[in-house]
């Protein structure tokens, strides 16, 4: 059992994607991860449903994305008995993740100077949207407009597209994770507590590798190009076969394009000076992509050339659907979960597949609220009850009476 985080309590006042992802990915590696959402609504993407998504839930397929194995606790962060409850769930655990705007968790009173006196060793990891300087909050969308990558997405025909998963969240995800790793890295070592930070931008100008080196290096400002790659050809290509499969060919080096042309039945184009090495190809690819195409709507068994191809190591695969896609490489070790309140939830392991099993479906709202809060504060069903009232936490109407 691959559980190195086993003994962590990890406290979650993030929401949305990229912040919820960082503390999924804690759970997965054994971590205690308990979800701090704001009373009455809670994470925004409890409210992001699809048509047929039931009603009379709190969760949704975009929720369940990213809050596998945490407990729900909702509590009202701008009362003053709110902030008393988060210090004391704060002094008591080892990380805090955080999403808000710049400076708004210094209005909170929930910034890492407000919780250190608290808990010394705390690591405080936080993600924003443009940086501490920029108020602006953390739209993906936005991130992908202004950090070039909208730009280059897309063909001259369509203009630019953002791309259809929040991907500037999931990288500012991975570049958190790998700072809060060396933190508690840090504090395994020191006993120090320390904060560390990440924003979309920084995450989406660090992750343009080629594209961003591209202008900084050559001072070629990269252009939309659709799925095509500006330095190789054929890579990234799209083709349709006779039957009307679609392959994407990811040719990186000219023995593979040799085998390709050989193998649609003309090896003429390899031979041709205008295609025969890379930088040829790549220079003349407006001449050599219509042949292409023709080869390709020669052949009638899609799925058989497929298969050819492969076999001579030939790289490429078919266009397929999400359904497609987990149905063929979702190995059942990253796949698991149930909840019979809202049917038969599955989900994907983003980091430890060999836990998922382990981890329990995500939570309805503050389904966890009364037992966090007795077991760390000592509060008695009565005490909850009134803080219900007063609307420092919401909970399901049965917790506070049964203390569970």
């Amino acid at each position: 059992m691959n559980q190195p985080l086993q003994g962590l309590t990890v406290i979650e006042a993030a929401g949305v994607l990229a912040g919820p992802l960082v503390g999924m990915f804690l759970a997965e590696y054994g971590a205690r991860v308990i979800k701090i959402e704001p009373t009455g609504r809670g994470d925004v993407t409890r409210t992001w449903k699809l048509s047929g998504e039931p009603e009379s839930s709190t969760l949704s397929s975009y929720f369940c994305c990213a809050n596998w194995g945490k407990s729900s606790v909702t509590l009202n962060l701008k009362s003053v008995e709110g902030r008393e409850v988060f210090y004391e769930l704060t002094s008591q655990s080892d990380m805090v993740l955080t999403s808000y705007k710049a400076g708004d968790a210094e209005k909170l009173k929930v910034s890492y100077e407000d919780l250190i006196p608290h808990n010394e060793r705390l690591i405080y990891g936080s993600i924003t949207g443009f940086g501490d300087g920029d108020p602006r909050p953390a739209f993906d969308a936005v991130v992908q407009a202004e950090s070039g990558f909208m730009h280059m997405n897309g063909t001259a025909e369509s203009g630019p597209l953002k791309m259809p998963v929040a991907l500037m969240d999931v990288l500012a995800a991975h570049h958190l994770k790998e700072k809060l790793l060396l933190a508690l890295l840090h504090q395994q070592k020191t006993g120090e507590g320390t904060q560390v930070s990440v924003s979309l931008m920084e995450a989406a100008l660090a992750s343009l590798a080629n594209q961003g080196s591209a202008w900084l290096v050559a001072g070629s400002d990269p252009q939309p190009m659709g799925s095509e790659h500006p330095h190789i050809y054929p890579y990234g290509s799209v083709f349709e076969t006779g039957d009307g499969l679609k392959i994407l060919l990811a040719i990186g080096n000219d023995d593979q394009f040799k085998k390709l042309t050989q193998l649609l039945g003309d090896d003429s184009i390899s031979e041709d000076s205008r295609f025969t090495q890379n930088p040829d190809r790549s220079a003349n690819r407006n001449q050599l992509r219509p042949l292409l195409a023709d080869l390709f709507q020669s052949v009638q068994n899609g799925r058989h050339f497929l298969e050819d191809m492969k076999s001579a190591k030939i790289p490429c695969g078919a266009i397929l659907p999400v359904s497609e896609a987990i149905e063929n490489y979702g190995d059942e070790s990253m796949l698991s979960g149930y909840n019979p309140e809202f049917g038969n939830i599955r989900g994907i392991a983003t980091a430890n597949p060999h836990t998922s099993d382990l981890l329990e479906a995500p939570e309805e709202l503050g389904a966890s609220t009364s037992k966090i809060l007795q077991e760390f504060t000592g509060i008695t069903s009565s005490g909850l009850e009134q803080l219900k009232k007063r609307g420092v936490i919401s909970m399901p109407d049965n917790q506070s009476k049964s203390g569970n």
